[in-house]
């Protein structure tokens, strides 16, 4: 196993296998994605367009088996402008970790602290002096939620990460067992860079 940064050429070359993942990954719950790699594609195409951006993957010999990605919140303004208008952060002093996708079998082996380390040193790199993500919210008696399922909450509280009071976001995607494409809230965690 190996986990390394990826910029610029060899992101771009791992990109369709970063869509494979997220694929894979998110149809699980609680995403319950039902995703296209045309969809995908499109959607990657910020980390192609980005010349900050990064990519942290987990190899198996030449195999990826997991990745994170990253970029300033900027990238994503269009998406995320209006849920943080109700702070006073500005979104230049962000640095967005998007996915973090591993498939189920490379769990447990520390490789999401890997994820995060990199990134939220990517971030510092760059200026940052916040990291944030987003997670999908979904009600606890959803009828898809598996019976021994655990939120990754106290995996993301032990890195410094909170809640971020009222910041959501609404993303539209196709559910596993829907017909058509819903709308699905995402609720934004945050942490100091700096301290």
């Amino acid at each position: 196993m190996r986990v390394e940064v990826l910029t610029g050429a060899s992101l771009d070359a791992a990109l369709d296998d970063v869509a494979q993942l997220r694929i894979s990954v998110f149809r699980a719950f609680p995403y319950l994605y039902d995703g296209s790699l045309a969809y995908e594609r499109d959607y990657l195409q910020t980390y192609r367009d980005s010349e900050t951006a990064v990519l942290v993957g987990a190899f198996d010999g030449a195999r990826l088996v997991g990745a994170a990605t990253g970029t300033p919140m900027e990238d994503h303004a269009d998406d995320f402008a209006a849920a943080f208008s109700i702070t006073d952060l500005d979104l230049s002093q962000i640095f967005y970790c998007a996915e973090s996708v591993l498939l189920p079998e490379y769990r447990g082996l520390g490789i999401g602290h890997r994820f995060f380390d990199l990134r939220e040193a990517h971030g510092r790199a760059l200026g940052r002096a916040f990291s944030a993500f987003c997670v999908v919210v979904r009600p606890e008696d959803h009828p898809l939620r598996p019976a021994d399922y655990a939120p990754l909450d106290p995996f993301w509280r032990k890195r410094g990460y909170r809640p971020l009071e009222g910041v959501q976001a609404s993303f539209n995607w196709k559910d596993v067992d829907q017909p058509e494409p819903t709308d699905h809230t995402l609720q934004f965690w945050i942490r100091s860079l700096t301290a």
